[in-house]
């Protein structure tokens, strides 16, 4: 246990030999990244000095609520830090003979009705309720130990009230909360991944890209016609084909809905992503590699540029011929050189055992086309 309050003298250059513990939160915060504490600064409006402060207090502050945790047992009601470098740790207790023990360990004692055990208990409750309940409409419930309750936020207080009711959860252990958020499960599109057409069939994403406020991908147009919806890699509805040209060319972009993300990524050998930094297109003899959801990542080199193939379909035009290969499925993916993309898989001939040939559709026409910018690093 700490003998000092959270945040003591161990951050500073000028201070007392540090207690062991102390000196293993520094130590730790020694180790954290300059990104993480860049980031600390940005986005908490600190200094450098208060984000490494924060660091230290935050974690001679968790180590001190958990020896209070084992010591108080069931009593034990809620830990957490406050000010912007996390000085003041907070333990609460449902035992005022429990306040001694707290403040002698440097921590501000706070007695409360329920214990966190109590709390947790409810909402497992609420977590069994919302198996046969509709909470659509009361997204988000939690344990929340600052005001000694489980907290339920709703966007209708009939659906909250419902869930509490089903559940069997005492009103005194339950704060319902107006709110008009609806949270939503985030998804990042990246070159190379499967999406799935409304009609059937599979193709692959090809690059990241944005038309004003709107993200989606570019692909190939022989895989949607204009209208057509798509589903992403895990099956969440995903977008809808904003633009789709085939047979010409072969180009289409798909707009995706606000659970999509464009990233600067297309995804490379074993999963790891490569990053996109613009779209200079590669010489003729030039290397070049290619991602799709059916085969993966396989390279090769440029055959020829503005070249036309025939399909059953058609004629495309202004496709670039390569040595890499591909299979049903890849259509769409990601051809790239080094980090600049270069287009969108169109067809081929052979296969990824025995190779191939591929065509791929340019991308810098197809952004042309559709009036889209290119996501990069």
């Amino acid at each position: 246990m700490l003998a000092g309050m959270p945040g003591s003298a161990s951050a500073q250059s000028d201070a007392p030999s540090p207690t062991p513990h102390d000196a293993a939160a520094t130590a730790a915060v020694a180790k954290t990244s300059p990104e993480i504490l860049k980031a600390m600064q940005r986005d908490l409006g600190l200094t450098a000095g208060q984000a490494k402060e924060r660091l230290v207090n935050e974690a001679e502050a968790g180590a001190t609520a958990g020896s209070l945790q084992a010591a108080l047992g069931r009593d034990f009601a809620g830990a957490w830090v406050g000010g912007a470098t996390s000085a003041t740790l907070t333990v609460a207790t449902t035992d005022a003979r429990d306040v001694a023990a707290i403040e002698a360990e440097g921590a501000r004692a706070l007695v409360v009705r329920h214990s966190v055990s109590r709390l947790d208990a409810a909402k497992a409750q609420l977590d069994r309720a919302a198996k046969s309940t509709r909470t659509a409409d009361a997204p988000v419930w939690y344990v929340d130990v600052k005001s000694n309750a489980v907290v339920v936020n709703a966007v209708k207080v009939s659906a909250a009230k419902a869930l509490v009711d089903r559940a069997g959860v005492g009103s005194g252990l339950v704060q319902i909360k107006k709110t008009a958020d609806r949270p939503r499960s985030f998804y990042d599109i990246v070159g190379g991944e499967a999406y799935y057409m409304g009609s059937g069939g599979r193709c692959s994403v090809g690059f990241s890209v944005t038309q004003g406020a709107t993200q989606g991908f570019a692909t190939a147009g022989h895989c949607g016609r204009v209208g057509t919806t798509t589903r992403g890699v895990n099956q969440q509805a995903q977008g809808t084909f904003r633009g789709s040209i085939f047979p010409g060319r072969d180009m289409a972009w798909v707009a995706t809905n606000a659970q999509w993300t464009a990233t600067p990524y297309v995804k490379g050998a074993g999963g790891a992503r490569v990053s996109v930094a613009g779209s200079t297109q590669s010489p003729v003899g030039g290397s070049i590699c290619r991602s799709g959801s059916t085969t993966g990542w396989h390279c090769g080199t440029i055959s020829q540029h503005n070249t036309s193939v025939t399909y059953p379909q058609g004629t495309i035009n202004g496709v670039t011929r390569t040595t890499v290969c591909a299979e049903p499925g890849d259509s769409g993916g990601s051809y790239i050189s080094g980090s600049q993309a270069q287009g969108v898989t169109s067809g081929g001939s052979g296969n990824c055992r025995s190779g191939g040939t591929t065509f791929h559709q340019p991308i810098n026409p197809l952004l042309q086309q559709f009036q889209l910018t290119l996501k990069t690093v």
